[in-house]
């Protein structure tokens, strides 16, 4: 009666580990797997939000290559030399939007989370509410965001602006974009066309830099993605071996509960013969 009780109750569960004392060397091979899928299934999350946010990346990423870009056509049209200065002030004034789209750029957020301002993401690198804002001086956080994607495994995520726009450049004689901007904008004003021409190579300059820098949020994209598709792997295997501990074999549970059930009746059978009635017994 006792072993038709474990039976029942290893069907009931679907699991032949019921309490420790059921096998005491599995059930330490199961909390070890159970420890292992736990750590497993929080390295997927880590995974899917670094995809996300390198996705993210990539995306304002392009946005700014578009920018600057475009601010390339209007600086070699504006130093073509046969633009009057009615339509050189025309195109400072449209690089003059495009610089302040690369400011919104560089104070992209998702989740609530300024992406290019390291570790203090909380704040926006670019201060906008500040009317004496200049952007060319701003350096922004370089700390550094990791996740954890696997036992003593890290991938670092973000970008600095300095990464992406340049070094800070408070004199504005370097090449951070947008101290060529503005060398490009007081050109145009000018109309000095030589000034403009001599700043399309550092905009090629900052071109190829958010070109490289979107080429290594690719590659760790790349990275994470195989990771990912490995961490699916072992979370299948985990499940495998915890159910190979864990679980019932409910056609061996079924062949053994018939078996004991027949030997059950059977020791009552024996049993009832064994003692048999006397006279007494039917005379009460």
């Amino acid at each position: 009666m006792t072993q038709m009780e474990q039976l029942q109750q290893q069907t009931t569960t679907g699991r032949k580990i019921n309490k420790a004392s059921d096998d005491p060397v599995g059930i330490t091979y199961s909390l070890r797997y159970r420890t292992e899928l736990t750590a497993t299934t929080q390295y997927q999350k880590n995974v899917d939000s670094a995809l996300s946010w390198l996705d993210f990346n990539d995306t304002v990423l392009g946005q700014a290559g578009d920018v600057l870009h475009r601010i390339k056509d209007l600086a070699t049209n504006g130093a073509s030399g046969t633009n009057p200065q009615i339509a050189l002030d025309n195109i400072q004034s449209e690089i003059a939007q495009l610089k302040t789209q690369l400011i919104e750029i560089g104070n992209s957020k998702m989740n609530g989370k300024y992406v290019f301002n390291g570790e203090q993401f909380d704040k926006p690198p670019y201060n906008t509410g500040d009317p004496l804002l200049d952007a060319k001086a701003v350096s922004g956080d370089q700390g550094i965001i990791n996740y954890a994607i696997g036992p003593n495994v890290t991938v670092d995520l973000n970008l600095s602006t300095e990464q992406i726009f340049g070094a800070a450049d408070p004199t504005g004689t370097g090449n951070n974009i947008f101290s060529v901007i503005d060398r490009v904008m007081a050109g145009l004003s000018s109309g000095n066309y030589s000034d403009v021409t001599a700043e399309l190579s550092n905009i090629e300059i900052g071109m190829d830099r958010v070109l490289n820098k979107r080429s290594e949020v690719g590659a760790r994209v790349n990275r994470l993605e195989l990771t990912q598709n490995r961490l699916a792997d072992l979370e299948l295997n985990l499940t495998d071996m915890k159910s190979k501990t864990e679980d019932a074999d409910f056609e061996k549970l079924l062949i053994d509960t018939q078996i004991n059930e027949n030997i059950y009746q059977a020791s009552l059978a024996v049993g009832a013969k064994v003692i048999s009635k006397s006279l007494v017994d039917f005379l009460r």
